[in-house]
């Protein structure tokens, strides 16, 4: 008996599972879909992000509607648009050997009357954002007095939209004998008073701690001037080549401002914020799920109903006001069992929010200092490396060959490999060079606490960073290489830390006590038949002890791998999303082609127009 069968699903689910290649069902799941399937009851599910929330109610939904009638039976509260057509997608793919059952997406910004038929030819189930829902209710073209299960999905993000008077108006219009499955990441006040007034008796199950932060998120903040949170992203997005994250800014200005500077910047990034039109809207989320955009900068409001899976990094560019509202942002990278970063930029001011945020996902933010130049240029030439020793070869180069070796000739190996690597090199050398340290003068409280929650001071004094051939390739998060550390070496649990791991390669500190002992256990270490090699790194990063080496005093730039370039250099071929007129890698128009080829989506309505500045450096 699989797992999924020992839950009590029906063998048409299974089958679907079986298609969808779910293996063993997540916590979450588990817990819910016994206790949906053998009573009819209420439930209260608390659960973060990712956990699998949409099949632990989804299954039981499917199995418990009767496909014969055509007769709305379920009624489905998500937050957003996005969340709401992706619900509908997964449950139509949950029932796909289910015969005649229908489901329908009712949302804002699309044909209401359309939806009204789907409707009214039989869906017996409904997923709705409550917005529409109430309007189609008062126009009277939807009917739910009948239904027998209603879910709010993410009914703390529905409430903290403002939708509190929508749902209560929605649930009146439902049968008190109906069964209500309420799902949310936290439990706030209002969440409890739509639980009192609408649920009887609901059963409650928890995955982790309430309100708690997801496991597989690791938290970090970086103290900064307030005048230098754009320099410091753009450090914090050079030190991770391979990026993929979210940016929350707390208003659609700074939101639409910080994405116009970056793709200025020569970053693929985009906008996402409620003054773009529903159009923009899609086209900026179909190119970050796509990957073309790199770095999507968000609202809290439109950021959620983001569901999407392999996103590396999010960065609260500023704090948001509700700690509840960090949870659910940081609840955006970690899902589906990977691991993730959460990181943000404070001023010394803000330091104790930090704290609070804290107390309330009970989790322990790991103190790091702003990367300097000379440590982006390490991770990027590492990265340039590995970049050129994966590349394919071009068979068509062959015949350019023997030119080529002609112009080359007198060149030794070692002296080519420095004369390629130090064309990449040289360009973030010189964007670089002579820029300042980004990290507050006063560092009075940080670096006091561990991601163990120790009480030690790591931010120095003793702590040795050291540079590891193994990455993201090998199949190591930060969470894996440090018990792979720990285990090789024999540590102690809190020996290891700090840990940033690349897409080939990975850096990690320890006290200087350990440093003998690592260094030998590393010697001629063979894993799965390859050396792992560790040495200390010329460049800590994170304030992970005293610089060892290092000549040249570097800042922090641009180069992203794809079309970057940096302020001062025309950046040829690079995405922009959600950008204004006016800079000279945007668009020209709305939506329209940028000048140098790359796409721009997701204008503005605000946008200045306001000159493009030729300068080397932006600091």
């Amino acid at each position: 008996m699989t797992p999924f069968e020992q839950l009590g699903l029906q063998k048409s689910l299974l089958d679907a599972i079986t298609d969808l290649g779910f293996e063993k069902p997540s916590e979450v799941q588990e817990k819910a879909i016994p206790i949906l399937l053998e009573d009819h009851t209420d439930l209260v599910a608390l659960a973060q992000t990712g956990t699998g929330k949409t099949a632990a109610f989804g299954f039981p939904l499917i199995q418990r509607i009767d496909p014969s009638s055509r007769t709305t039976q379920g009624l489905i509260l998500s937050p957003t648009r996005e969340l709401c057509l992706q619900i509908t997608n997964e449950i139509q793919a949950y029932a796909k050997y289910e015969k005649g059952l229908n489901t329908v997406a009712i949302y804002g910004g699309a044909s209401i009357q359309d939806q009204a038929r789907q409707i009214q030819r039989g869906a017996q189930i409904v997923v709705a954002t409550p917005g529409r829902m109430k309007d189609m209710i008062g126009r009277g073209m939807v009917d739910i007095s009948k239904i027998d299960y209603c879910v709010l999905d993410e009914a703390d993000e529905m409430l903290n939209m403002g939708f509190f008077e929508d749902i209560q108006d929605i649930l009146s219009n439902t049968p008190k004998e109906k069964a209500t499955w309420l799902f949310s990441a936290t439990m706030p006040k209002e969440v409890s008073i739509i639980a009192k007034k609408f649920m009887n008796s609901p059963q409650e199950i928890t995955v982790g701690t309430k309100n708690s932060g997801a496991s597989t998120v690791q938290h970090e903040y970086y103290v900064a001037g307030g005048r230098d949170r754009y320099p410091v992203l753009k450090r914090l997005a050079d030190t991770h080549p391979d990026i993929f994250s979210v940016i929350f800014c707390r208003t659609k200005r700074d939101t639409q401002k910080v994405a116009e500077n970056l793709i200025e910047d020569g970053y693929n990034a985009g906008a996402l914020h409620g003054d773009l039109s529903q159009n923009q809207r899609d086209l900026v989320m179909n190119a970050f799920r796509k990957k073309q955009i790199q770095m999507l900068v968000a609202t809290d409001v439109a950021a959620r109903g983001i569901d999407v899976d392999d996103i590396t990094h999010v960065i609260n560019y500023q704090l948001p006001d509700e700690i509840e509202t960090y949870n659910h942002r940081s609840g955006r990278t970690g899902r589906a069992g990977k691991s993730g970063t959460s990181m943000v930029i404070v001023t010394r001011s803000e330091m104790r929010k930090i704290k609070a945020i804290e107390n309330k996902i009970q989790k322990k933010f790991i103190a790091k200092d702003i990367p300097t130049g000379m440590e982006i240029c390490e991770i990027q030439l590492y990265h340039l490396v590995n970049k050129i020793k994966e590349t394919e070869v071009n068979a068509d180069v062959e015949s350019y060959l023997p030119a080529i070796n002609e112009m080359l000739e007198g060149i030794d190996k070692e002296t080519l490999i420095q004369k390629i690597v130090s064309v990449e090199f040289g360009r973030f050398f010189n964007y670089y060079n002579k820029a300042r340290d980004l990290n507050s003068s006063d560092k009075r409280d940080r670096g006091e606490r561990r991601e163990e929650g120790g009480s030690k001071n790591y931010s120095g004094d003793g702590s040795v960073r050291y540079f590891i051939n193994i990455g993201e390739k090998d199949g190591y998060d930060w969470m894996s290489l440090k018990d792979f550390l720990r285990d090789t070496v024999n540590l102690g649990k809190d020996d290891i830390f700090k840990v940033d791991v690349k897409d080939s390669f990975a850096f990690f500190n320890s006290e200087s006590h350990t440093q003998e002992a690592i260094l030998n256990t590393f010697k001629d270490l063979k894993v799965d038949g390859r050396f792992v090699n560790v040495e200390v790194s010329n460049n800590p990063i994170g304030g992970g002890g005293v610089h060892r080496g290092g000549s040249g005093k570097f800042k922090g730039g641009r180069g992203r791998s794809g079309g970057g370039g940096y302020k001062g250099k025309e950046s040829r071929g690079s995405k922009g999303f959600g950008s204004s007129k006016g800079s000279r890698d945007r668009s020209e128009t709305k939506g329209g082609r940028s000048r140098d080829g790359g796409k721009s989506y997701g204008s503005s309505p605000f946008s200045e127009n306001k000159k493009s500045k030729r300068r080397n450096g932006f600091m």
